[in-house]
């Protein structure tokens, strides 16, 4: 069974390995182009092109896989199946239909719940206790091709974006060795999604990350979390932009974006809509991340409000 895998960030690395691992005849990974990454603006390669390289796996490059050329590089390696994980690009319908076996993707989520680019954090902002990946032939519509398989993981309480991106990475790696195999010998079984049970959450944005202080302090620690490490969550004080990376839900009340407490003793508490939000780490502009604590030795902040 000849394969093209397409991905791009770490997430779909897992997979990709235990395809290798396998010994599947992967003939070609396609992944984005390499981008400018980090504070030094340095041209980085994706993570599915280093791991694919470093297996010796030829490898190509497309900012669009739909355009005449990339449907023309595929239809020269003549695949039984493409698989993609997190490639960050729409396959057109020639491309869907060219593989016999068809084309499934590794999706982080439990379909048809949280389709879209971020199912990850908006499950945890949501206060989800429960999330999974799910393996999907592709269609043309956004995460709505028939389910395959899928394998549910709990969401503990205290859980970080990134932490569960690698357990979801890991687990559909696993996921898809098995459903390949059952693809392989005829005994995949494809279930329809119920569209009443779906729901669908935009990509992650920078405006996402400004902290609404007049939501509940369970909600703001959600949301500080699920963006963690990825970005973070922000607030305004007096024109300075602080970064929230790590908090923590207190009993108590305060006016919302109120600061009940900013020094070394005490730490930094803030009112919410509904209890406090203690903050663990903060990042002041071009500082380091930093607990309270270690900022406000002998120093204050610049005002008394988050906004």
């Amino acid at each position: 069974m000849k394969i093209v895998f397409m991905g791009t960030p770490q997430f779909a690395v897992p997979s990709l390995n235990k395809l290798i691992e396998a010994g599947c005849d992967i003939a070609a990974v396609i992944t984005q182009p390499d981008r400018k990454s980090g504070r030094g603006h340095k041209i980085m390669p994706p993570p599915v092109k280093t791991a694919a390289i470093s297996s010796g796996i030829p490898v190509l490059q497309f900012e669009r896989i739909k355009t005449e050329q990339g449907v023309l590089a595929l239809k020269e390696i003549e695949p039984d199946i493409i698989i993609t994980a997190a490639f960050g690009q729409i396959l057109s319908k020639e491309i869907l239909e060219l593989p016999p076996l068809g084309c499934i993707n590794v999706h982080a989520s439990l379909l048809p719940k949280y389709r879209g680019a971020a199912p990850i954090q908006w499950a945890i902002i949501n206060g989800e206790t429960k999330s999974g990946v799910t393996i999907m032939y592709m269609d043309e519509g956004l995460d709505t091709g028939d389910i395959i398989s899928f394998a549910d993981i709990d969401i503990d309480e205290n859980m970080t974006g990134g932490e569960l991106y690698e357990k979801l990475a890991i687990s559909g790696a696993d996921l898809l060795a098995d459903t390949l195999k059952d693809i392989e010998n005829g005994t995949a079984k494809a279930i329809k999604q119920n569209e009443d049970e779906s729901s669908y959450y935009p990509p992650l944005s920078k405006e996402l990350g400004c902290i609404d202080w007049t939501k509940s302090a369970k909600q703001i620690y959600n949301l500080i979390r699920a963006l963690s490490p990825v970005m973070s969550a922000y607030s305004n004080i007096d024109g300075e932009i602080i970064k929230i990376w790590s908090s923590s839900v207190i009993d108590g009340s305060a006016s919302p974006g109120e600061i009940v407490s900013a020094d070394e003793k005490r730490g930094l508490v803030v009112g919410t809509g509904k209890e406090l939000l203690r903050i663990e780490i903060m990042q002041m502009p071009g500082g380091k991340r930093l607990k309270p604590e270690d900022y406000l030795r002998g120093k204050k902040l610049p005002g008394e409000l988050f906004r």
